[in-house]
């Protein structure tokens, strides 16, 4: 992004305390700091590596919650703190995320995160009903940091390139996600043990851990010691653009966490088999794959922003709607309409990097977010499971869905338009409109 001379700060911009320069070496403005080759091709597999991981250790879980509970034997108040537990940790260990990455810098931070979800996952693979719990609540921990930094990671190291590796970060999320909720019943099945097999998911948390050692040492190594900018993300708050981010995050995470923890158990009991509510489960994961690209390739098109998200944001209600009227025979329609609905997460996350008007400012902005939208989206799998229990039915569950899917419309209208870039060049918080690129090409 090119640099721009300082502008008087909007009234509702955040206080932001800054002792000295980052704690990275002076950039010459508009310019980003040449980086060796290697460092580039390690933070490519790097970024591959852990957009693999970000998603599976949530599918692989639930896929198996039945199996898991048959065979630990927890009651029912755990099975419904269980699905909880990844949206619970994405608001309260996310929320430090900020804090962490001022004090260790985004690089220490994703690899202590990653630390996290791999010794979190591995727990998980030790067959009892506490350290399934225990292993759970350390992963998602490491999860929640990992997805908070990972804007500010893309912004810090591909400035010239954040549509592109964002989509690359959340292809390769969604696609790891699909890929473990469809082996991850065979794996239980071969290997004998449901905990075995979700403890095996964090093999792959290891080998990105592993990728990611050389760019963080990398980072240390060219590191210069001065106390860090830091923006606190509760103030961005009180702006429109941390509202409305914070709006489209909560109300996309809410609608994706309430399908994904509840569509095979949903179709289940509307009548179709469990092979085929797993097959759907999986279809719908593997459309949101070409849909989050496809998204963000129209969303980067000058003035196409808004129809991205209007297209986006429309299947979904589409979506929601078919699997409201339409026989569950016919359950493949919803399933690629929501799975497309689903693709929504790439374009908010391309927002969020772009946002801000520096690193540390970007983090804040993920941070509130991210903490902020989770800790709302718990409504959604939580509440479902209630509202469905209460009246033995889906039907008033998905009229609520398919409300906040209206909502969402509205918001997306108001987060795409032209009075989110009203603030003056070069002021925190300017918010490309419409698909206009930020980083000034």
């Amino acid at each position: 992004m090119p640099a721009t001379p300082p502008a008087s700060a909007p009234a509702d911009a955040p206080a932001v305390t800054q002792a000295t320069p980052t704690a990275r070496p002076a950039k010459t403005a508009g310019t980003a700091p040449a980086r060796p080759r290697s460092a580039v091709v390690f933070g490519v597999i790097a970024l591959v590596l852990i957009g693999l991981n970000l998603r599976a250790g949530i599918t692989g879980a639930s896929a198996l919650l039945h199996d898991l509970q048959a065979v630990l034997g927890y009651g029912a108040l755990v099975a419904a703190i269980i699905p909880s537990i990844p949206t619970l940790c994405f608001a309260v260990a996310g929320a430090a995320t900020s804090w962490l990455s001022g004090k260790l810098g985004v690089e220490k931070a994703i690899l202590l995160s990653l630390a996290l979800l791999a010794g979190g996952l591995l727990l998980r693979g030790i067959p009892a009903t506490g350290m399934l719990v225990a292993g759970s609540v350390v992963g998602m921990s490491g999860l929640a940091i990992c997805n908070v930094a990972m804007p500010s990671f893309i912004r810090e190291h591909f400035a010239s390139r954040t549509s592109l590796m964002t989509a690359v970060y959340t292809v390769t999320m969604t696609t790891g996600g699909t890929l473990t909720s469809v082996l991850v019943v065979p794996l239980a099945q071969a290997l004998g043990s449901p905990s075995a097999a979700v403890g095996a998911v964090g093999i792959a948390a290891v080998a990105a851990f592993l990728g990611f050692v050389p760019v963080a040492m990398h980072a240390h190594r060219h590191a210069v010691r001065t106390t860090a900018r830091h923006v606190s993300p509760w103030p961005l708050l009180r702006t429109r653009k941390g509202q409305l981010l914070t709006a489209i995050f909560t109300l996309q995470a809410l609608l994706a966490y309430a399908l994904l923890s509840w569509f095979p158990y949903m179709l289940t009991t509307m009548g179709l088999g469990a092979s085929e509510s797993g097959l759907m489960f999986g279809l719908m994961q593997l459309v949101s794959v070409p849909a989050g690209m496809v998204l963000i390739a129209i969303g980067s098109r000058p003035g196409m922003l808004r129809p991205a998200f209007y297209l986006v944001s429309i299947t979904m209600m589409v979506g929601i709607a078919a699997l409201l009227v339409l026989p569950v025979g016919l359950a493949a329609v919803p399933a690629v309409l929501l799975g497309f609905g689903l693709g929504i997460f790439p374009l908010v996350m391309v927002m969020i990097s772009r946002s801000g008007t520096s690193t540390a400012e970007t983090t804040a902005l993920s941070t509130l977010a991210q903490s902020s939208g989770y800790l709302l989206a718990t409504v959604g799998p939580f509440g479902m499971g209630l509202l469905h229990s209460a009246t033995g039915s889906w039907s008033l569950p998905l009229v609520l869905l398919l409300g906040l899917a209206l909502v969402q419309i509205v918001v997306s209208h108001l987060l795409t338009g032209k009075a989110m870039s009203a603030k003056p060049a070069g002021a925190p918080g300017t918010v490309a409109p419409d698909g206009a690129r930020a980083e000034g090409k």
